[in-house]
């Protein structure tokens, strides 16, 4: 990349603009090259909360790839499956049932996976509009984005295949918020949901880094992204003033998980560990001093996700 496109590039991240649907097509004319179209030849990945938007987008694209994929659901999948087979002709796609706000779920689920896994995508995502807890006492997002991953890969750990590869689907809202590690389950102040949801979406990326420390020299590599802005059932759902805005830029399913598809397909990200990507670069975990946690914080995620999960 030259000095030029590495400022180009710099300014569409800074500006915002990269997130839009212009900043992926801008970017597309610098960014790696794609993975060989057999890439994910007899790989088997898991992609949680596949059952649209980005996580069906991720699937589709694993499949184009040859991977065999695991669309870990909840309730009836079938309907997903199909579609990702009609995307992907001559696919394996099998519909797992898990749902991972709920540890018990996860634990039954990584228990009775048989064979290795290659690639473990984190996807499954939610923004209540109100605080909600599940059956088992925690905040439905802190079990959705951080608890139930958390155990799903400390639980996948001896099923790792040598070169496995985890991803954690974060989002852009995480550089507005700090790590809190002192109201994981958001009992305190007003529930603001965009707010909740850009909590949580930062511990994905602390954990994220803390998950590749734990795994270093084991050949697993971690990373985690962000889509930028795209147009997703959720998104229509949960911030419909926002779609209403953007509509016009917001990218699509596709463009939103391209990056995830290449991180877990493409040689150059198996050469790095812990990193947060976008457009497939990496990028700063931090824009904003206010937000930038402590050394103790980050070891106090892992302690409490240690503790609420049972690990």
């Amino acid at each position: 990349m030259s000095a030029v496109t590495r400022a180009a590039d710099t300014v569409l991240d800074r500006t915002l603009l990269g997130y839009s649907s212009l900043g992926h097509l801008l970017r597309r004319r610098w960014w790696p090259e794609d993975p060989a179209p057999d890439a994910l030849a007899g790989k088997v990945a898991v992609v949680t909360g596949a059952k649209a938007g980005l996580g069906k987008a991720t699937a589709i694209g694993l499949a184009k790839l040859g991977a065999t994929v695991r669309i870990a659901v909840r309730g009836d999948g079938d309907a997903a499956r199909a579609e990702i087979e009609r995307a992907a002709p001559g696919a394996r796609i099998l519909v797992d049932h898990c749902d991972v706000s709920l540890l018990s779920s996860v634990r039954d689920y990584a228990k009775d996976l048989d064979g290795e896994i290659d690639i473990l995508v984190h996807n499954a995502g939610v923004m209540p509009a109100e605080r909600t807890e599940t059956a088992e006492g925690n905040e439905v997002m802190l079990a959705t984005h951080v608890l139930g991953p958390h155990l799903l890969t400390a639980s996948l750990r001896p099923k790792f295949a040598d070169g496995a590869r985890v991803i954690w689907v974060s989002s852009g809202g995480m550089y507005g918020q700090p790590l809190r590690t002192d109201d994981l389950q958001y009992r305190r102040g007003d529930y603001k949901p965009a707010a909740g949801y850009a909590r949580t979406k930062r511990m994905q990326v602390v954990l994220a880094e803390l998950w590749a420390d734990e795994l270093d020299g084991s050949g697993v590599v971690v990373h985690s992204a962000h889509p930028g802005w795209a147009d997703t059932p959720g998104v229509a759902t949960s911030l419909p003033t926002f779609r209403k805005l953007t509509r016009p830029i917001l990218r699509d399913a596709e463009q939103g998980a391209d990056t995830f598809v290449w991180l877990a397909a493409a040689e150059e990200p198996g050469r790095y560990n812990g990193m947060f990507w976008h457009d497939r670069a990496p990028r700063p975990t931090h824009y904003l001093g206010k937000t930038r946690e402590t050394a103790a914080q980050r070891r106090e995620l892992w302690r409490s996700c240690g503790r609420l999960t049972g690990l």
